[in-house]
């Protein structure tokens, strides 16, 4: 999925983008609160990781910023500051989560992956699709009852089809799954990745619809 990553701490930004991408998510990371709202704007985020000490304003003025205008995106809060009051007003402000640095990275990925299933309506990391069992925690697949092995980038793909299993999900979405900003984005990427899938999990499983987009049976 695409994830916006909120923090002005290079350190801990960098080592917050390089964990998240390495789990097969696109992430776009901005230090100020103007750079974010902007990216919020043009981009259809599946997860927000959000500082609220940033160099231009508070975290929290995205945070109302967006349910204000009715976004839904998924938003964990990210900050040192751990009083009660902080935290009730995070989340009374629209906060799906929180956590207090510093904070295990583990941990981080395990509330991501909670907090996304609550938005796709799912009580367990597990999706079972006919002759296909998915474990989201463990990233592992079986299709027959044999174990299958993707890359990155393949469960990238794979996570974006099943949130919805039957839902047409359009080239530009699985592009926005794959690349963040700044990165040259080449024609013919996510036909490799459909193609790679269909190899791996079954030539009739993801369908395509011509001109609109792929779907997973």
């Amino acid at each position: 999925m695409r994830v916006l990553l909120v923090e002005d701490d290079h350190v801990l930004g960098e080592a917050l983008r390089d964990h998240v991408a390495a789990a097969g998510h696109a992430v776009d990371w901005f230090k100020t609160l103007g750079e974010a709202m902007a990216a919020t704007e043009t981009v259809s985020y599946g997860l927000i990781l959000l500082d609220l000490r940033l160099p231009d304003g508070e975290g929290l003025g995205l945070l109302r910023a967006l349910r204000k205008a009715n976004n839904a995106v998924p938003v964990i809060i990210l900050t040192a500051h751990d009083q009660v009051s902080d935290r009730i007003e995070g989340l009374n402000a629209g906060a799906d989560d929180y956590l207090v640095k510093p904070f295990n990275l583990g941990e981080l990925t395990a509330r991501m992956l909670a907090v996304s299933r609550r938005y796709e309506g799912r009580s367990t990391p597990i999706v079972r699709l006919p002759g296909i069992e998915i474990d989201q925690a463990a990233k592992s697949i079986t299709v027959n009852d044999r174990s299958l092995t993707l890359s990155a980038r393949e469960w990238a793909v794979l996570e974006k089809l099943v949130e919805r299993p039957g839902a047409l999900i359009s080239k530009a979405q699985l592009q926005e799954t794959l690349y963040e900003f700044g990165a040259e984005i080449e024609s013919n990427t996510v036909e490799v990745y459909i193609s790679r899938l269909r190899k791996k999990i079954g030539s009739d499983r993801v369908e395509t619809v011509r001109g609109l987009g792929y779907t997973i049976r």
